[in-house]
């Protein structure tokens, strides 16, 4: 049932990062991203607020948020800043690079996953996740001459660099996820993390739009598109924390098939954006996807 849940979450995905690169196209970045998390916070709002005065009615929905402890709301706050700290690099670099490049870039997160599960879990790499390890590596590097016809230097460019650093933040949030769900209940870690998310882009909003000159301002420009990235997130979530609740449940394979949402994001791009070297990049982003699969194989 986990494996369902977590193919069912990366098509959600692979909507929220078209919509991500619809919203942030020509706009400001911060009031984006703060509108789409805000959009989050409000879904959950009646739903905590519910579960305190109709306790029996949310639990029988499946959608009940108890009470935690002040550990609990410092675990999930700090979880909050490790995933906001990767969307704002994230959401920069959408805006600056095709999604043709992001997606696949995006799509080699479960290599970070699988090497800090090494790291910290002591782990070893078995045959199948080596020679994954390798294919995605390999078709990694394919991809980065593809950015370079484009002008586009996976060495110099910062904003390859913000979308590598986003996915590292990725990985670690996903390991880090699998730790809260053995400790808190997910529905509590999704609430909270949706408000706490607000909380800290706050003054990142407020120095982004009151502190630069106003000719430094890039200006915002509202889209339908940017509450969808928040109602998508939140769908794509609930989906992935209910998957990651289950006792049997493999966070390198569910990392591996939420990637699979890219694959979406990619002819979305290709079609809507009209963007280069569709073929090439395709050919690339389907090997990286066989090297994730290799190691999730392995990994089961």
């Amino acid at each position: 049932m986990w494996v369902i849940l977590a193919l069912m979450s990366a098509v959600l995905l692979g909507g929220y990062e078209v919509f991500k690169k619809l919203s942030v196209h020509k706009n400001a970045v911060i009031p984006v991203l703060f509108v789409s998390t805000l959009t989050s916070s409000l879904i959950f709002l009646p739903v905590t607020v519910g579960s305190v005065v109709y306790p029996e009615f949310f639990q029988s929905v499946q959608l009940f948020v108890p009470g935690i402890s002040f550990q609990q709301h410092v675990l999930i706050f700090l979880k909050s800043l490790l995933v906001v700290s990767g969307w704002i690099l994230a959401f920069y670099a959408v805006k600056n690079l095709p999604i043709t490049i992001v997606a696949p870039i995006r799509a080699t997160g479960p290599i970070w996953t699988l090497l800090g599960a090494i790291l910290i879990f002591s782990e070893h790499l078995n045959f199948y996740q080596w020679i994954g390890v390798i294919v995605t590596l390999l078709f990694f590097y394919l991809l980065s001459t593809t950015g370079k016809s484009e002008g586009i230097n996976f060495s110099t460019n910062k904003w390859v660099l913000f979308i590598v650093a986003a996915t590292f933040l990725g990985a670690a949030s996903g390991l880090y996820d699998k730790f809260l769900m053995r400790r808190i209940d997910r529905m509590a870690v999704q609430a909270w993390f949706s408000f706490y998310q607000v909380v800290i882009l706050l003054p990142v909003l407020a120095i982004s739009r009151w502190r630069l000159p106003v000719a430094e301002r890039t200006r915002f420009h509202w889209r339908w598109s940017i509450p969808l990235i928040g109602v998508f997130l939140v769908l794509a979530d609930y989906l992935y924390f209910n998957a990651l609740s289950y006792e049997d449940s493999m966070i390198s394979i569910i990392s591996s098939l939420r990637r699979g949402g890219v694959v979406i994001s990619f002819v979305v791009g290709a079609v809507v954006f009209h963007e280069k070297n569709i073929r090439r990049k395709g050919i690339y982003l389907a090997g990286i996807l066989i090297g994730i699969l290799l190691i999730s194989f392995g990994s089961h």
